[in-house]
C-alpha cells in the first residue's frame, strides 16, 4: 500500500470525525422545526430575494430574446445585474444566518434557490453587456 493511499485513508477517516461530531452536538441543541404556516424573517428574505431574482432573468431573457435594439439592451443588462447581486447577497445573507438546517423554517432552502436564480441573473446581465459592447 503506497503512502498516498494511507494519507487518503487518513484523511477520510479525520473528516468523517470532524464532521459528524458537531452535527451531533448541534442536533441535540436545535430548536424544532417551525410549522408550515409560519412566515419567518428567513423565509421572507428568501421569497424577496427570488422574486428579485427572477425580475433580473425575465428582464434579462427578454432582452437577449430580441436583438434589435442596443440601448435597451444596455439598460436590461444592468437591471439584470443589479438585480443579480442584490438578489445573491440577500440569498447569502439568509444562508449565513440561518439556525437549522433544510425544513426547519428558516428560510435555507429558498435561500440557496435564490442564490441560484441570482446567479443565473448575473450570467443573463453579463451576456447582455458583452454584446452591447460589440454592438455599439
Amino acid at each position: 500500500m503506497s503512502v498516498r493511499h494511507i494519507l487518503g485513508a487518513t484523511a477520510v477517516l479525520l473528516g468523517a470525525f470532524a464532521l459528524s461530531s458537531p452535527a451531533v452536538a448541534h442536533a441535540s441543541i436545535q430548536s424544532s422545526a417551525a410549522s408550515v404556516s409560519t412566515m419567518s424573517s428567513g423565509r421572507l428574505g428568501a421569497i424577496v430575494a427570488t422574486v428579485v431574482g427572477l425580475i433580473g432573468v425575465s428582464v434579462g431573457g427578454s432582452a437577449l430574446a430580441r436583438s434589435t435594439r442596443i440601448g435597451s439592451s444596455r439598460n436590461a443588462a444592468l437591471v439584470a445585474l443589479a438585480a443579480g447581486l442584490t438578489t445573491v447577497v440577500i440569498g447569502g445573507l439568509v444562508v449565513a444566518t440561518a439556525d437549522g438546517g433544510l425544513g426547519t423554517g428558516n428560510g435555507l432552502g429558498g435561500a440557496l434557490v435564490a442564490l441560484a436564480v441570482g446567479l443565473i441573473s448575473i450570467v443573463v446581465g453579463g451576456l447582455l453587456m458583452v454584446r452591447a459592447r460589440r454592438a455599439g
